[in-house]
């Protein structure tokens, strides 16, 4: 994984999270976040967590979002493709926003453990 320390606006809190397949936890996937340098590879759930909180650490800021778009989504009928928009990290508890895209629906999420539970109903549809 490549970090970049690089001048980058600390609203940059929306993640493009690509699930190629997924089964009882296990995720074949990639993260995408204008800190990464190209795509991250994701095999858990408790990875993306770390890694995205690991990305936020990064911002030295606090509460300010500003979406982030990727034009490069997935490239199957099987893929599945979240944005996730952390809003705010009070004491490390997460407010955000996932957006999943094939379903063209939207989710509010309270703590970094509701997300994971999101994800992982959506997933094991």
């Amino acid at each position: 994984m490549m970090l970049r320390e690089k001048l980058i606006p600390c609203q940059s809190r929306e993640a493009v999270v690509t699930v190629l397949s997924y089964h009882k936890g296990i995720m074949n996937g990639y993260l995408q976040h204008p800190r990464l340098d190209g795509r991250e590879k994701i095999e858990s759930l408790s990875q993306l967590i770390l890694l995205l909180n690991s990305l936020i650490d990064l911002e030295h800021c606090m509460n300010s979002p500003l979406p982030f778009v990727s034009s490069e989504y997935g490239n199957g009928e099987n893929t599945t493709v979240f944005c996730i928009q952390i809003l705010f990290r009070e004491h490390y508890t997460w407010q955000g926003r996932l957006i999943w895209k094939n379903g063209r629906q939207e989710y509010v999420f309270r703590s970094a453990i509701e997300l994971i539970r999101l994800m992982d109903e959506i997933l094991a549809e």
